[in-house]
């Protein structure tokens, strides 16, 4: 089965592009304030963009309700990315809950689970992404139970090899990890860290 990979934080139709070459399964818009934010405008563009085969995810950290209702219908994601208890009123087969690296991880991640219809969550380091923190390997990899397991956090071309090997995820995401400068992607470290978290062959598609 292919690992899932999401490459996050796109800002124009090249990056689109570049992604979508690479080979990525989702692509990730980020409208709230991040280095990666980009107008609700330019987001719909560039989510029209993708083909059938690469979803479109909207991400957000802690989003009032209006921009979720304008996200939804001037954007038209497939999936909304955050923090669980922040995601109103958007449909369960339309979630990508965030939960924060913690003691309380298993705990926090079967509530995520529950509630998302895809069964897909993404763990960080924190609710806020893009940071380059990892959070631990070691205690994602001891996690039991049902749910697909999105590995997110300080992982580049050069670790994620190895990050998939340890937690067995179903999926990646990243952001910075494949940037030449704060918000500006590198087709050439997109590629790559598609590459590197395939060669291990683990995981399965959506």
């Amino acid at each position: 089965m292919t690992l899932f990979v999401k490459l996050c934080g796109v800002k124009s139709e090249a990056d689109v592009e570049a992604a979508v070459e690479a080979g990525a399964d989702a692509v990730g818009f980020v409208l709230t304030p991040s280095p990666r934010q980009i107008p609700l405008k330019v987001a719909a563009r560039l989510n029209a963009r993708l083909p059938d085969s690469v979803l479109g995810v909207a991400v957000f950290h802690d989003p009032s309700p209006d921009l979720l209702v304008r996200a939804r219908e001037e954007v038209g994601p497939d999936l909304f990315q955050s923090e669980l208890s922040t995601l109103v009123g958007i449909s369960t087969d339309r979630l990508l809950p965030v939960v924060v690296d913690s003691e309380a991880l298993d705990r926090d991640f079967a509530l995520a689970v529950g509630s998302a219809g895809r069964e897909m969550v993404l763990v960080d380091s924190a609710a806020r992404g893009g940071t380059g923190l990892a959070p631990s390997w070691e205690r994602l990899a001891m996690l039991d139970g049902p749910g697909r397991l999105i590995l997110a956090g300080g992982l580049d071309p050069d670790n994620v090899g190895e990050a998939v090997s340890l937690v067995r995820p179903f999926g990646v995401d990243v952001s910075s990890g494949i940037e030449k400068a704060p918000g500006v992607k590198d087709p050439k470290r997109m590629r790559a860290f598609v590459e590197a978290a395939r060669g291990v062959g683990v995981g399965g598609p959506v």
